[in-house]
């Protein structure tokens, strides 16, 4: 299992929101290049970045900030936030992001991530959002009826490299992450999950390895490792000693 640092963009800067809310934001820096190269410095293995602007506008919004991101680190990248279409896929691919993020679109047009993972093998991940069990899409405004396992098992054989599963209710509250959902949405499919919302701790880290072998391969780490409440390096360091 590896940790994934975490930036995500509104208006160029690099903010945590708390349950996804625009309007409870925290500006964490100005210079997103410069802080993805200090997540790098520090041990990350991949950097999950997210257009949060992007996300609830339905189009990309932060690319001059995403650009000088991919230009100042060596470490692969995933992109998520307003990705609903293959040129806009194809264009962030072509611009060095490794891979990217669907989320609204997975939910809304599951053949469009087929014709994804089949145009661009290996370079697709699945978002699937969950509030109480439920998808939520659109930059998490609408909850839908359909629940985070049933969308995961439909997507099996799609060749989705990933699926981020991320538990709102839990995301920038530091409360840990939901465990049991996640361990249920693991085991209930064959692709890969990474964990994300609420990671607070290394005994955080240290749970989730614990769920590691139902299929958990990654956690995406934000608010904490901003505030200090987690170091990226030891966190990075206790995952690569493989023990929990």
């Amino acid at each position: 299992m590896i940790v994934i640092p975490a930036i995500d963009l509104k208006e160029g800067k690099c903010v945590r929101l708390e349950q996804g809310l625009m309007e409870k934001d925290t500006v964490y820096g100005h210079d997103p290049a410069a802080q993805a190269l200090i997540w790098q410095q520090q041990g990350g293995e991949l950097l999950h970045i997210v257009d949060l602007d992007g996300a609830f506008a339905g189009v990309p919004r932060n690319k001059e900030a995403i650009e000088a991101i991919v230009k100042a680190i060596d470490i692969p990248t995933e992109l998520g936030g307003g990705i609903r279409d293959l040129a806009t896929i194809e264009a962030y691919l072509s611009l060095g992001i490794d891979r990217v993020i669907l989320g609204t679109v997975a939910k809304e047009n599951p053949a469009l991530v087929k014709e994804a993972c089949r145009l661009f093998p290996g370079r697709i991940v699945v978002g699937i959002d969950a509030n109480n069990g439920f998808v939520a899409v659109r930059g998490w405004a609408e909850v839908t009826e359909k629940k985070a396992t049933e969308m995961a098992k439909e997507l099996e054989g799609f060749g989705v490299s990933a699926i981020i599963y991320t538990d709102i209710a839990r995301d920038g509250m530091m409360q840990g992450p939901n465990l049991e959902a996640t361990k249920a949405l693991a085991e209930a499919i064959s692709i890969p999950v990474i964990a994300s919302g609420g990671v607070s701790s290394l005994k955080d880290i240290e749970n989730l390895m614990a769920i590691e072998a139902s299929g958990v391969v990654g956690v995406i780490t934000g608010k904490a490792i901003y505030t200090g409440a987690l170091d990226l390096r030891t966190a990075v360091e206790l995952t690569r000693r493989g023990k929990a």
